[in-house]
């Protein structure tokens, strides 16, 4: 694989697929600029080397091709400030205008192309849409490892038209800390599942099972656990064909010899919103009009006192409904307890992507843990051991 410190982008176009998918709110404002961020490194670089820059992503999902709020012209001005250069904007990502554009950018330039989804041939992985992405370049560099588990005209397809594939920096550094974590981890080695369904996260959990030491189980899916054996969760979220499978779990790691932890308590509530009735109760004795939304103070201590032990972390999913800041303390606990085992204790902690991601950022300590995924769903399909058809693109 073709890195970016070995490649000299002097005098080179470079079509590179970047992940701008980042949120935007109702006056187009980004309102968390991770993605972006973690780019700049890459177009530095070839910047630096003399090279000029086409940039093309997607953004949101589009339904029927070109829609205002989907734009990419909203990040012009945020990523010319980022970047520190006057960045010129391709109202197409294909077609006249963006081939003339491309065709006349001089070293040191760059361009955005509009959002790759506004043509239904990018999700489709379409060959010909892919050839006419490729004419806007000669070299490709992939960076958008969130997509990197699609295989997408932009992100894999396009692969085939380029003699020289070069692996971005973000690409780079989520492969290189995912295998970190998964064949080089310094014990105890602790894993913090979260997030609603057992069914979204089994694959990871089994494959992680002959990994980790101990696996803590938080968010949702704690409650299909719970009722599996037996507890009462009232009106909290049931996957309830998946219980044998938790039971299964549970099995798994009593003979793998991995301790799996599970909340003692949970702050449940009288609905399902922010400003709603709540109480804290033992684990499988939420009453039956209630819902769990949160692991209670005891489960946070627990959790707490095992991940400040811990010397390598990988945490996916909050530990409850985050978005209410009434029932965000859990997680909110286990971002502090993910931080000061890192900088206390020197533990390398890997957050993974999608929602964890946001809690850490949002709650201030993205650069105080080691690592911070920008791809939750291609993270862990990549943990998983499934092939990548977006890394592959680049072998």
């Amino acid at each position: 694989m073709k890195t970016l410190d070995t490649y000299d982008f002097s005098g080179k176009k470079a079509l590179i697929r970047v992940d701008f998918n980042v949120p935007l709110n109702d006056k187009y404002e980004i309102t968390d600029d991770t993605r972006i961020t973690a780019t700049i490194p890459t177009i530095k670089k070839i910047l630096k080397d003399g090279g000029s820059c086409i940039l093309m992503s997607h953004l949101g999902r589009p339904k029927d091709g070109p829609t205002e709020k989907y734009s990419l012209k909203h990040l012009v001005n945020p990523l010319s400030l980022i970047l520190g250069v006057s960045v010129k904007f391709a109202d197409d990502c294909i077609g006249e205008s963006a081939a003339e554009q491309a065709a006349s950018l001089k070293p040191g330039e760059v361009l955005l192309l509009e959002n790759l989804r506004f043509y239904k041939e990018e999700e489709k992985g379409d060959v010909v849409f892919a050839e006419k992405l490729s004419k806007l370049g000669d070299v490709w560099v992939n960076d958008a490892f969130g997509t990197a588990h699609r295989a997408h005209a932009s992100t894999a397809v396009i692969g085939q038209f380029f003699e020289d594939r070069v692996c971005g920096y973000v690409m780079q550094a989520e492969i290189d800390n995912a295998q970190k974590i998964l064949e080089h981890a310094e014990r105890p080695f602790t894993a913090i599942m979260g997030g609603a369904k057992i069914s979204d996260k089994i694959l990871i959990i089994e494959r992680l099972l002959d990994k980790v030491d101990t696996l803590i189980i938080g968010g949702g899916m704690t409650y299909t656990f719970t009722k599996a054996q037996g507890g009462e969760i009232g009106k909290s979220l049931l996957e309830a064909d998946k219980q044998p499978l938790a039971l299964e779990i549970l099995a798994k790691a009593k003979e793998k010899g991995v301790k799996i932890v599970l909340p003692s308590d949970n702050v449940c509530a009288d609905k399902f919103s922010n400003d709603a009735n709540k109480q804290v109760v033992k684990t499988g004795e939420i009453p039956a009009d209630w819902e769990g939304l949160d692991i209670g103070p005891e489960t946070i201590k627990t959790f707490t006192g095992i991940l400040e032990k811990s010397k390598t972390i990988l945490w996916n999913g909050p530990m409850g409904v985050f978005e209410f800041p009434n029932f965000a303390t859990g997680t909110n606990a286990v971002a502090e307890a993910v931080v000061k085992a890192t900088e206390e204790n020197g533990a390398f902690s890997l957050i993974g992507g999608g929602d964890s991601a946001s809690a850490i950022n949002n709650a201030g300590y993205g650069d105080r843990v080691s690592y911070v995924s920008t791809g939750g769903g291609a993270l862990l399909e990549y943990m998983e051991g499934k092939t990548l058809p977006g890394v592959a693109a680049l072998e």
